[in-house]
């Protein structure tokens, strides 16, 4: 039944695709909520604390869900409906014989990012396996496809990423998900202690990749999608906090640029069970 749904909704055409999860957006924002109240706390932390900007956001974010099944399903229509005019970021970074480490936020058409980049690169991308048994082998069939391999974001897959970017490849991950305590460190993010994953910049360090952040900008009416590709300054930090930090200012730079369709909602501020408090990490800094 869940797969008869996705392929139900992957039918629709993008335009009315868009339309309908922009209402859907709104409909769900004006439920009164935890939901409600993050999206626009974390919105006002980044300086955006107009009401009608959360209206916009919230629209985007019923966009963006709408919307993967079409990219899930239909990758080939979708891909035929993004440009970019960054591609030269990902070629520059291949004549460098390296491989390359793309962090995709929660910005966004974050799924669509890794159809664009397939078709430059072949790509190994890391996700979170659903919480609900049954959706694994549907998310493997979605998201596996002749030029992307996905990989669990578990120690097995870290060792894929490894393997893959030392043979010059290139992997994939988003690196603005909390991680569990003892993987993350504190690192503000717009302006506010964040725990932040270290594994983008361990992979960095232990392989020398080049470090890449994508963005898939959502078109208005339906049109598609903008592909946005920066490449992290080099040398990377040694350091795992001012790695951390380096990466979310370099992701805050980005959504700065689209800040509707960044996911507000997402609880980025929490702190793993087990984790340290970001006042007694910053105490311990100061001394």
């Amino acid at each position: 039944m869940p797969l008869f749904i996705i392929r139900l909704i992957a039918r629709l055409p993008l335009p009315i695709l868009h339309g309908l999860g922009r209402v859907l957006g709104l409909f769900i924002y004006a439920l009164p909520g935890r939901y409600r109240s993050r999206l626009r706390a974390n919105a006002a932390q980044a300086g955006y604390p107009q009401a009608a900007f959360a209206r916009r956001a919230a629209a985007e974010t019923g966009a963006m869900i709408v919307e993967t099944p079409k990219v899930w399903l239909f990758p080939e229509y979708c891909v035929d409906r993004t440009f970019s005019n960054d591609d030269h970021v990902i070629t520059d970074a291949l004549a460098d014989n390296r491989g390359i480490l793309f962090l995709t936020p929660h910005l966004g058409c974050y799924e669509i990012t890794a159809r664009h980049v397939s078709g430059l690169v072949p790509l190994t991308v890391m996700f979170r396996p659903p919480r609900q048994r049954f959706l694994v082998p549907i998310m493997k069939h979605i998201r596996d496809t002749p030029r992307v391999t996905a990989v669990p974001a578990t120690t097995q897959g870290v060792r894929a990423f490894v393997r893959a970017l030392k043979r010059g490849e290139s992997v994939g991950m988003l690196p603005d998900q909390v991680p569990s305590s003892g993987t993350g460190v504190w690192a503000t993010f717009f302006d506010k202690p964040a725990y932040t994953v270290t594994l983008p910049g361990k992979l960095a360090i232990q392989t020398g990749v080049a470090v890449i952040i994508a963005v898939g900008e959502r078109l208005p009416r339906g049109k598609g999608w903008r592909i946005h590709f920066t490449r992290v300054p080099e040398p990377i930090p040694t350091d795992a906090r001012q790695q951390a930090q380096l990466f979310n200012s370099q992701m805050e730079t980005l959504i700065r640029r689209i800040p509707e369709q960044y996911l507000w909602s997402y609880n980025r501020y929490k702190a793993p069970g087990g984790s340290p408090q970001p006042s007694d990490v910053m105490s311990a800094d100061a001394s």
